[in-house]
């Protein structure tokens, strides 16, 4: 099955979801313009949640989702407000959702774990999760270690629901890429960090457009393995061998790149490279995204009209 058979849109990509800044503007408009829009809910009380669905809601009647980062410490103040106001899918990560998924499966919610290996893909469709992201450790932010020209066609063999690719995913190259290794869409975050609904530092957005294919590097161990990229404050990461120290440079990070702080900033992006010179808007790179991809899925030739960020 094609992801925007599965999910209802018109392009197979949905927009990872970005702890602090995918929120309501830039999921709206990634969604109107033909993708899925992927809300976080890292810093959001469930009241301020249901505020962001209604800021969604009020921009398009187009499918969106919502994620859910299970590190957080509210995931039960913020289950009753998917329960009471359905989404039609919620992305879940770092953790296990098998206290909920029943519940929100129940109101018709689609739930998509994020996985970093199959013996967890495995696990999740035996929880009985719609399908599965399959996300390599050339993604931004808390990675695994896998890397998704590995990962994905393992999954794709391992277990019959629709398997997402992530991970390193920026051009239409990169979208036949994952259908070639059985994935039925992409999920890609670093790239819509240059639209112009993100509500991050014009520094932030430049970094990322001038990242290189070396430009990244991850700190961190376990579940607390971090890409970003290289910055004064990685170089300080990847030195300290005091477990305080760590949590005490790392903690409030994010904030601060989104604010722009190119020396204590933690700025979270994947092991591509963006071949924007611009600030788009979703529009642009989603249709960019998918314009000219082509892909033999099935047997069939699928051809969709839309971006190319190259």
């Amino acid at each position: 099955m094609l992801l925007s058979d599965l999910l209802s849109i018109k392009y197979p990509i949905i927009q990872g979801s970005m702890a602090g800044i995918s929120r309501a503007p830039l999921v709206s408009a990634v969604s109107e313009a033909g993708g899925l829009g992927v809300l976080t809910t890292v810093g959001l009380t469930a009241e301020t949640l249901r505020s962001q669905l209604a800021a969604v809601r009020a921009a398009t009647t187009k499918p969106f989702g919502v994620n859910l980062m299970l590190q957080q410490t509210n995931i039960a103040d913020l289950i009753p407000v998917l329960r009471g106001e359905p989404v039609p899918v919620v992305f879940t990560g770092a953790g296990n959702p098998a206290s909920f998924m029943p519940d929100l499966l129940a109101v018709g919610t689609k739930v998509i774990p994020v996985i970093p290996n199959v013996k967890i893909a495995v696990k999740m469709m035996n929880l009985g999760a719609t399908a599965v992201v399959a996300e390599g450790m050339e993604s931004g932010g808390h990675i695994g270690t896998e890397t998704t020209l590995s990962l994905v066609p393992q999954v794709v063999a391992a277990i019959p629901i629709p398997v997402i690719a992530a991970g390193g995913i920026a051009t239409s190259a990169g979208i036949n890429a994952a259908f070639a290794l059985g994935a039925c869409g992409v999920q890609a975050g670093t790239a819509f960090l240059v639209a112009e609904e993100t509500p991050i530092s014009p520094k932030y957005k430049q970094l990322v457009i001038d990242a290189t294919d070396t430009s990244t590097v991850v700190t961190g161990q376990g579940a607390n393995r971090v890409r970003s990229l290289k910055t004064p404050l990685t170089t300080e990461l990847l030195t300290t061998t005091d477990e305080t120290t760590f949590t005490q440079l790392a903690t409030g990070s994010l904030d601060r790149a989104i604010a722009g702080d190119v020396d204590h900033g933690s700025f979270m992006l994947g092991k591509l490279r963006v071949r924007s010179t611009e600030f788009y808007p979703p529009a642009k790179l989603s249709q960019t995204f998918g314009a000219a991809s082509q892909n033999r899925y099935n047997g069939r030739m699928i051809k969709y009209e839309g971006v190319r960020l190259t």
